[in-house]
């Protein structure tokens, strides 16, 4: 698994929930020992995203934090408006 795996996981996902898989945009910034991973998603589909009470995020994010310490690194999900 590589890190752009990671982006490819997080858009993989994101176009699973969403009606408008066009509009999906995942951007990675890497840092010294974090690498962030930026989900954008139309602004109709940002329910979909989060989910109810943000539970569809932290399973978003529980997902690639156990990829990414696969890859012995630590990445963070960012869903941006």
């Amino acid at each position: 698994m590589s890190d752009s795996s990671l982006k490819d996981l997080v858009e993989f996902m994101a176009k699973s929930l969403v009606d408008q898989p066009d509009e999906v945009e995942v951007t990675e910034v890497e840092g010294e020992q974090t690498t962030v991973v930026e989900l954008k998603v139309a602004k109709n589909d940002l329910g979909k995203v989060i989910g109810k009470q943000g539970r569809t995020a932290r399973s978003m994010r529980t997902i690639l934090s156990a990829a990414s310490t696969k890859l012995q690194k630590r990445s963070v999900l960012e869903i941006v408006e």
